[in-house]
């Protein structure tokens, strides 16, 4: 059964979906079009283990949908609004400090 969520949740959801570059890289790709899930794990040069983690991620944060093709299953994006989201997100610009306060920045990849 869907549900309704709540702006917050909602920003949540986006939030982890896009806290992991792969996830990321999927996304923009499912906004393009929709896939199959060997097309997918081609494209982003991974396995299709690690794919169907990812896709599991983005199907819990309601961002993606499985849809049935005969035997087969093809992924896209849950709204088409999220493709616009994507690329404004995409395009925003980001006030990054150039003075790192956090001294683990590029081993951890935060900050």
């Amino acid at each position: 059964m869907l549900t309704l969520t709540t702006e917050i949740d909602v920003l949540t959801r986006f939030g982890r979906a896009l806290a992991d570059p792969i996830r990321c890289r999927l996304l923009l790709a499912l906004r393009e079009a929709p896939a199959h899930p060997a097309d997918l794990a081609e494209t982003l040069g991974i396995s299709r283990t690690r794919l169907s983690n990812h896709l599991a991620c983005l199907r819990d944060c309601g961002l993606v949908v499985a849809v049935p093709v005969g035997r087969r299953t093809r992924y896209e994006l849950a709204d088409p609004r999220l493709g616009h989201a994507l690329d404004d997100l995409r395009t925003a610009v980001v006030a990054v400090e150039t003075d790192r306060t956090c001294a683990e920045a590029d081993e951890k990849g935060c900050c």
